[in-house]
């Protein structure tokens, strides 16, 4: 990856750390975007850093994405949208993790997908995740989340 080539990504990632800073300051009611707030208020600060390197030329630069592994990450991508543009608010936030989890989980999973055996422990992975999640963003940091059909 050349230099703006690193330049063009973090600028990139700069841009969307700041709309979602500005989303996550814009909204309301303020209590409930505390959490959002802090971590998009520190994901720019350090997208700042980041490309404020990558324009001085003080970033060490890889051998960037080639077209192979761009292609792998297209599914997780195509996920990921659905995910924060329809399925977080439509199905509530943790129905929608624990789909989306599976499904990431599944395509990226490198047991065989023909055994009961390995689709078990998607399953038990994909609970733990959500509980996890349940229990940092319900229960220990009381942050709120989309709520709509099941949770």
């Amino acid at each position: 990856m050349n230099r703006s080539q690193h330049i063009f990504g973090s600028g990139l990632v700069l841009a969307v750390g700041i709309w979602v800073a500005w989303i996550s300051y814009t909204q309301a009611p303020a209590e409930a975007f505390l959490f959002p707030r802090l971590i998009a208020s520190v994901f720019v600060v350090l997208a700042g850093w980041t490309f404020g390197k990558a324009v001085l030329g003080l970033s060490k630069v890889g051998s960037g994405v080639s077209r192979s592994m761009f292609i792998q990450m297209v599914p997780g991508l195509m996920v990921m949208l659905i995910y924060v543009f329809w399925a977080a608010k439509t199905l509530g936030f943790y129905t929608a993790t624990a789909i989306g989890f599976f499904i990431l989980l599944s395509i990226y999973d490198p047991a065989p997908h023909s055994e009961a055996r390995t689709w078990g422990k998607r399953a038990l992975i994909t609970a733990c995740f959500v509980a996890v999640m349940y229990g940092l963003f319900a229960l220990l940091l009381s942050v709120y989340t989309p709520r709509e059909i099941l949770f």
